[in-house]
């Protein structure tokens, strides 16, 4: 079942208001996109594994954001100051929550399998995929959960141009900025951050300079997963549904955005869910929904063709 995403019935074909609202909502959602991407980006780069169980984390940060809404007692009637507190306190559980996840499934399956053939860690990740699928399911069900729409997501905050700007959509891109902002900085100037750049670019040499290469690597995984559970918590917000198949398909679009901005990079990760999300809002608005992966697949293959290193270039060992 393909994502919903917000649409508006806009003016005629071409006309530059439609291609604005086009541009921000798929701003909007490619900010979500992003968020994920990161997540896998970051794990590549430091130990080449294509962590397949990344769009589940934040699937059951959807899942655990939804359940910190009847935790906190938030509802349609709550008080906004006490809605803004109880949502941030959300953003911290999800965020938390679905980071140590990642981090234990880190310790538990890619760790022994560290120096192992490289088929055996990645046919974990797929593994742990399903496991986290099927809790998704257990959890609430295989059908499509409605989600309080606490912030209404798609009331109208401001117009700029005849360019709507929802709530919604501020939370996304409100929340993700200082997300990536600070995650850049800690990545260029924190100990563990030059730490993780080090590892990075050569474990050995890491190591023979006092690096716990291990910590670091449970380090990387934690950062992507509160990055995930950010990203769970803005979808739920942003979408009001949730469902156990919701990790799959941002799986599959986050990792397309790593590898079109350039895996490893965090910048490239970034643009390409910003590119992606623009991309299938107008396949959506345009030309239609079912049309929407095949134009998104075809710009990939596009880009791989003209840069096979991806947008912005890789920053794995390989490429440096």
């Amino acid at each position: 079942m393909p994502v919903a995403f917000a649409i508006h019935d806009l003016s005629a074909d071409g006309s530059l208001v439609r291609i604005g609202n086009n541009l921000k909502d798929g701003i909007s959602n490619g900010a979500i996109w992003a968020l994920v991407a990161l997540g896998y980006t970051m794990v590549y780069g430091i130990v080449e594994l294509i962590n397949f169980a990344h769009g589940e984390v934040f699937m059951i940060g959807s899942f655990i954001a939804f359940a910190a809404f009847g935790w906190l007692g938030l509802d349609l009637t709550t008080a906004i100051p006490l809605l803004i507190l109880g949502l941030a306190l959300t953003l911290l559980i999800s965020a938390i929550a679905s980071g140590a996840l990642n981090g234990m499934i880190e310790k538990v399956g890619y760790r022994p399998l560290r120096d192992a053939p490289k088929l055996a860690p990645l046919i974990t990740a797929v593994g742990f995929s399903f496991i986290l699928q099927n809790v998704g399911v257990l959890w609430l069900g295989g059908s499509q959960v409605s989600v309080p729409d606490l912030i209404g997501s798609q009331n109208l905050l401001f117009e700029v141009g005849g360019i709507d700007i929802t709530n919604g959509d501020a939370l996304s891109i409100l929340t993700t900025i200082p997300l990536v902002l600070g995650l850049t900085l800690f990545i260029d100037r924190a100990r563990m951050g030059k730490a993780m750049r080090a590892t990075a670019q050569d474990p050995d040499a890491a190591r023979l300079m006092g690096i716990d290469v291990d910590k670091t690597i449970s380090a990387t995984f934690l950062i992507g997963g509160v990055m995930a559970g950010a990203a769970g918590l803005i979808y739920a917000l942003y979408q009001t549904t949730i469902w156990f198949h919701q990790g799959f398909e941002a799986g599959l679009i986050a990792f397309t955005a790593a590898v079109m901005g350039g895996i490893g990079n965090l910048r490239g990760a970034v643009v390409g869910g910003l590119i992606i999300g623009c991309i299938q809002q107008i396949s959506d608005n345009r030309i239609g929904p079912e049309w929407t992966p095949v134009i998104v697949f075809a710009f990939l293959v596009l880009v791989m063709l003209v840069r096979p290193r991806g947008l912005l270039g890789e920053e794995t060992r390989q490429a440096g």
